[in-house]
């Protein structure tokens, strides 16, 4: 795409040299993001403060150029990748605590703040930030909040949109507009709630009013192991079923624990067809019940064994292990498609064999680690992107299971966004009516659709180029 320079010239008296960046090899270094789709910006602008990020608004407006928000890049739907080129905006130089509140539990943050180090931060004050995606050691609050992304612990805690309580914004007019606050509730419309989730096509999120966690008084984190995929999910149905809510439900299938082994060697059985890595908090002798309770279901459905971390050590090991697993998988393909569908509980064990099948026919290995206790499934689908037809079979594998999700009573995505990965899919879930008022929602706040250009709504374009039809429906689905 054509670099337009007296743009970034523009930019450049505005950031100052070290604030832009336009040479073709920097660029090739943010066309990509953590999911297998590809966009170039003409140019990479760093702002340090909102005047900076008005800055940046403006000039897009004056030359007519899209923008787009970047936090870390991790993001796996293509969100942050600049799909009509333009001035893709990342916020790694805002990266300030502004403020901490331990006695009301409010922080104040700038959106580059990577998630774990907020929580790091207030760790003497023994709180932190719930919402802990895999990515949270890398990952920024900003493109969580853009995201609404997820992690392990949100069966308990909730996603991101329940921790955060205001923001300052810029809209694609230039504007600055603040939102919520400190309080827990403001009158008036949610509009906190409306921008996040909202996948940066909205606003350029500045600044972040979040909610502090007080950590447990005690955790117990157990690894139930299975010989059979089967035992494994209805083990989870069962534990829901009995209303018990653990503060994590992980699965991981044997093919991916022994992956994940060989890499972080956190103590998975190799002979295994499938582990649970749950995890219950809250007062010691709550604690101690619920643990009991959990490894009674487990061992009901025939688990051989149901380990207890002996001490801090054993349960951080067990979950690098978690989270880890893409890093894991890294290892043994040139390249692999996460998935992120979104199931009942009640249909894992079939969706989990129709998975098994969809992979066999279409000559993928399909590894499968996901956030259980909330149905929200994560089927890694190996493939060499050297190949141009495995790419695109690849992706009609994915397509194919995201149409049995829906299928299910489902969803696209749980926590990784619509992006420019799944906006093909949106009308298998939504009504032309319905996509149509969530444009004329889009259009209010951003009316020359110069901000984050091609996501979320359908647009003709997505990895592989691939088109699909809906499959017949087995049970209630949205829309």
């Amino acid at each position: 795409m054509q670099i337009n320079r007296e743009l970034v010239r523009a930019l450049e008296r505005l950031l100052g040299r070290d604030g832009v960046l336009s040479s073709r090899e920097d660029l090739l270094l943010y066309e990509y993001d953590g999911s297998v789709e590809v966009a170039r910006p003409q140019c990479v602008a760093f702002p340090r403060s909102t005047e900076d990020v008005i800055g940046i608004v403006r000039l897009a407006n004056q030359y007519k150029t899209p923008m787009v928000g970047r936090g870390a890049g991790t993001g796996l739907s293509g969100g942050a990748l600049a799909r009509e080129g333009g001035v893709l905006t990342v916020f790694s130089r805002m990266n300030r605590i502004l403020s901490i509140d331990i006695q009301n539990r409010r922080a104040v943050v700038q959106p580059g703040v990577v998630n774990l180090e907020l929580s790091r931060a207030v760790a003497d004050a023994r709180l932190h930030f719930a919402p802990d995606p895999s990515s949270q050691k890398a990952c920024t609050i900003g493109g969580n909040v853009s995201e609404n992304a997820g992690g392990p612990h949100t069966l308990a805690y909730g996603v991101t949109t329940n921790h955060v309580l205001g923001m300052k914004v810029v809209l694609p007019t230039g504007e600055v507009v603040s939102m919520g606050g400190a309080a827990v509730d403001t009158p008036g419309y949610d509009l906190t709630g409306l921008f996040v989730g909202s996948e940066g096509t909205l606003a350029l999120v500045t600044e972040i009013t979040v909610k502090l966690t007080p950590l447990p008084e005690s955790v117990k984190t157990l690894l139930a192991v299975f010989d059979s995929v089967d035992d494994a999910t209805e083990t989870v149905v069962d534990i829901t079923a009995r209303g018990i809510t653990p503060a994590a439900c992980e699965m991981l299938d044997g093919w991916t624990l022994r992956a994940v082994e060989a890499y972080v060697h956190a103590g998975f059985p190799l002979d295994s067809a499938a582990v649970l890595l749950l995890e219950v908090d809250g007062l010691r002798e709550s604690v101690e019940t619920q643990a009991k309770d959990v490894a009674e279901v487990c061992s009901l459905h025939h688990a051989r064994e149901v380990r207890v971390a002996r001490d801090a050590a054993e349960r951080d090991l067990l979950w690098k292990g978690r989270k880890n697993a893409f890093g894991a998988v890294g290892r043994l393909s040139p390249t692999y498609y996460v998935q992120d569908g979104v199931i009942p509980r009640t249909k894992l064990p079939a969706t989990l064999r129709r998975i098994d099948e969809i992979g066999k026919r279409n000559g993928f290995e399909i590894g499968n680690i996901f956030h259980a206790g909330d149905g929200n499934l994560h089927p890694i689908i190996l493939f060499d992107a050297r190949d141009p037809a495995q790419f695109k079979r690849a992706v009609s594998t994915a397509d194919e299971i995201i149409q049995h999700c829906i299928s299910v009573g489902g969803s696209i995505t749980g926590e990784h966004g619509v992006g420019m990965e799944k906006d093909r899919l949106m009308p298998l879930l939504f009504s032309e009516a319905e996509l149509g008022f969530m444009r004329r929602v889009r259009d209010a706040f951003n009316p020359a659709g110069l901000l984050n250009p091609g996501k979320i709504f359908p647009s003709g374009k997505g990895c592989g180029e691939t088109r699909i039809r809906p499959l017949a429906v087995e049970g209630s689905v949205a829309g």
